[in-house]
């Protein structure tokens, strides 16, 4: 199944679009959040919307891992996806996926907390979270909640707020547990299959090739472009055969290891497409391709249309 038309399927109220108009960068790169220099310092944040209404937020990659509770009406470009979101959602975000956020209704309230990977590598027991579809870029990053529920999220995010200003020498372990409580609140969203998976060898494989595989990107900038492109490049990163990695990537996956690089590619592709203002040229240079019509191939036979239909047509 498509994950947007499975997105879609799941959360009527919930309307995927592709935004045409929305911010672009200028340049060669991408910038990242004025947030980062400070939560380094940190490691954790957490503070409450009071009045976000008609705010832009630039697509861009953020150096922290982000959760949002928030009530009011927007539009979140993630990755090559655009949502259209309307009551109160829970929105993940992560380090490896470029995201941007434009408030539209009057009103726009909630809470949000940011945090670095240092500080939530303490955690005990958080492999099976980081690896969750929370945080892919193939994944559900955002939840309809219900009353019932905002109220319960509202009360997680106060005592956070509340705990990182005391002296208590342990709150960084209790800041984690909430954190913790509110990932675990939207994994009981998530479809139990999603999660049943053996733990065996071919599986801790996979798992450190698509965790490879993302911290390829997001690309950001055209003078940088993609190291590892074959199944043989990410074999060799990872000192393994590279029949060895196929065959344990098709076991646990059910697909083989290039079917897995072309559609992060693509998807990649896609967002710089949708998301920068780079030509085609530039953008297949950045993705490692020789040749533009290298890359227009490559394109049309994972997509199964040309890049320059993605771009918004000029009036």
């Amino acid at each position: 199944m498509d994950p947007q038309s499975g997105f879609v399927s799941r959360f009527p109220e919930m309307k995927l679009i592709l935004i045409e108009g929305i911010v672009m960068e200028k340049g060669n790169e991408r910038s990242v959040s004025t947030f980062n220099s400070e939560l380094k310092l940190k490691g954790f944040n957490a503070f409450q919307i009071e009045d976000d209404s008609n705010g832009v937020r630039e697509y861009s990659r953020k150096d922290f891992y982000k959760i949002c509770l928030t009530t009011g009406e927007s539009i979140i470009n993630y990755a090559d996806r655009s949502y259209v979101m309307k009551g109160t959602i829970l929105f993940f975000a992560n380090p490896n996926v470029p995201y941007s956020w434009e408030t539209i209704s009057r009103s726009y309230v909630g809470y949000t907390c940011l945090f670095s990977e240092d500080f939530y590598k303490p955690s005990d027991r958080t492999e099976s979270l980081q690896h969750s579809s929370l945080f892919k870029i193939g994944g559900t990053p955002i939840f309809h909640i219900s009353e019932e529920k905002r109220e319960f999220l509202n009360g997680i995010f106060r005592n956070m707020i509340s705990e990182q200003s005391t002296s208590y020498a342990f709150k960084d372990d209790l800041i984690r547990n909430y954190v913790n409580l509110i990932i675990h609140e939207a994994l009981k969203l998530q479809p139990a299959q999603d999660f049943d998976q053996v733990k065996n060898a071919s599986h801790r494989i996979t798992n450190v090739f698509l965790e490879l595989l993302e911290r390829q990107f997001p690309i950001e900038s055209k003078d940088r472009p993609l190291q590892l492109r074959t199944a043989q490049d990410y074999a060799s990163n990872l000192n393994l055969h590279v029949n060895y990695l196929n065959r344990a990537v098709k076991e646990t996956t059910g697909k083989p290891t290039t079917t897995h690089i072309s559609e992060r590619i693509a998807s990649e592709a896609k967002a710089l497409l949708l998301h920068t203002d780079w030509n085609v040229a530039d953008i297949a240079y950045a993705l490692g391709f020789e040749y533009p019509t290298y890359f227009n191939n490559f394109f049309k036979r994972i997509t199964g249309t040309n890049p320059m239909s993605l771009r918004p047509a000029e009036v």
